[in-house]
């Protein structure tokens, strides 16, 4: 059985042709072009799916709110605009006549991790991706946990600064105002206009940078304090952590260090591990929803 998984972000959309052991044959990263809007964007996937070989299902894992059931985007994505509504499933099936299956990103990313990656034999954990913003997934008995409503685990948008600043969503004092990858940068790019990446950032943290610590040791304690409340809630016994920052080595040390330090001593056996996959999470996610 081969299947098409495709990860859907703001910036690039990454396509991949698969077996059910996530083996991958062709691979295809392109610019999403997010600005000409949702339809435009499924109009150029096709054209790219049109040009790969035969597949015998598609898994999509997309940016925004998803209906698994009806296979549709029902929230707008954040960063491609015109997506709210989008017949994604019903698009694709029409067009190749092959099985299709819609999921949210972030939970693509946590089945990846579950299915073929660090989570392999984990049951149960928490997965939070820190990037743009801070996107979570909750995984109970090796399945997503969705919620009444299908979108559940939204921690980005847990409030962890009563009454502090504005984000994007409109609610004051989330926890990504304080603690996702784009804070970082921006308040990088305050200390120098040259500090435009995360690489850069730890560059001149490992080089010894004051200025640069003393931000990153902020930024971390801003991620302790999202991952102190979760751990109080949900009492896991394992916390996957991705993202492309999360790539830093240290980091991961850093955070579970301060982790053991925050929470109460009969929580504090919670084990912290970095996510594995990297770029590939969402599609062997999206591979995973015809498998498993």
């Amino acid at each position: 059985m081969k299947i098409a998984g495709i990860d859907i972000g703001g910036t690039s959309i990454k396509l991949g042709i698969f077996n059910r052991s996530g083996k991958i044959f062709q691979f295809v990263e392109y610019d999403t072009e997010s600005e000409k809007g949702g339809h435009y964007v499924f109009e150029k996937l096709i054209k790219q799916l049109e040009k790969l070989k035969t597949f015998d299902a598609i898994g999509v894992s997309t940016a925004g709110q998803v209906d698994r059931k009806k296979g549709i985007i029902a929230q707008e994505a954040a960063n491609i605009p015109k997506t709210s509504g989008l017949k994604v499933k019903s698009i694709l099936e029409s067009h190749f006549n092959v099985p299709v299956a819609v999921e949210n990103d972030v939970n693509a990313a946590a089945l990846g991790e579950k299915f073929y990656g660090i989570g392999k034999e984990k049951n149960d954990f928490l997965y939070l991706a820190y990037g743009t913003g801070i996107g979570g997934a909750i995984v109970v008995d090796s399945e997503i946990y969705y919620g009444k409503s299908g979108f559940a685990a939204e921690f980005g948008h847990m409030i962890t600064h009563g009454h502090g600043k504005k984000c994007k969503c409109g609610l004051q004092g989330c926890y990504e105002s304080y603690a996702s990858t784009s804070v970082l940068i921006r308040e990088a790019k305050n200390i120098d206009p040259s500090f435009k990446s995360g690489r850069i950032i730890f560059k001149k943290f490992y080089q010894g940078d004051k200025r640069v610590r003393q931000l990153i040791n902020g930024w971390v304690d801003e991620i302790v304090i999202g991952l102190t409340s979760l751990i109080h809630i949900f009492n896991p016994s394992t916390i996957i952590i991705g993202g492309g920052i999360m790539e830093q080595e240290i980091l991961i040390d850093m955070i579970a260090r301060r982790v053991k330090r925050s929470v109460l001593t009969s929580f504090s056996e919670v084990e912290l591990l970095k996510a594995t996959l990297g770029n590939k999470a969402g599609m062997l996610g999206a591979v995973s929803l015809h498998i498993h």
